[in-house]
């Protein structure tokens, strides 16, 4: 159908919004607070920070010797192509297609920054009783909100029945 790959597109502006947010807090950190040392404090429980993140998702593989970059830009790049080709395929499943715009606009801001500085860009840091959440930033929000509303959109959605 002609129409599939209109209506793909008007998903991206999700993906293209959480993309300019997230380049653009990480832009405001890398300017104002220097990496490992500056911290503001905004409440007893959240913090600003500078952290380089050359790991995955909290920090695994952060200790590796320098195979993740690629790694990780690879799989990202990859992840990318299959949902622009779900989005492309998928017609009136709105949770499920706002839950892929995060993650692919997620996806690629962080790319971009593994492309640039060799490493991802983390600076909220949520903690309680001294315990500190890893670090993370816009792209791994909307990442993480986009595979909760996958996780909801596969629970909610109508099961085909295999006997029929």
């Amino acid at each position: 159908m002609p129409d599939q790959g209109r209506n793909a597109l008007v998903w991206l502006w999700l993906s293209a919004l959480v993309l300019v947010l997230d380049q653009i807090t990480k832009l405001a950190v890398i300017e104002r607070m220097t990496a490992y040392v500056d911290v503001i404090v905004i409440t007893g429980f959240f913090n600003l920070v500078h952290v380089h993140n050359t790991g995955a998702a909290f920090s695994l593989f952060a200790d590796q010797p320098g195979w993740q970059r690629g790694f990780f830009v690879g799989v990202a790049a990859i992840a990318s192509v299959v949902i622009l080709y779900l989005l492309r395929k998928t017609q009136g499943r709105r949770l499920f297609s706002i839950a892929l715009a995060l993650i692919l606009g997620g996806a690629i801001g962080n790319v971009i920054d593994r492309i640039l500085y060799g490493h991802v860009i983390d600076f909220l840091d949520l903690h309680a009783g001294g315990w500190h959440w890893p670090a993370f930033n816009v792209a791994d929000s909307a990442i993480t909100v986009g595979a909760a509303m996958l996780i909801w959109d596969g629970m909610r959605s109508p099961k085909i029945d295999e006997t029929a």
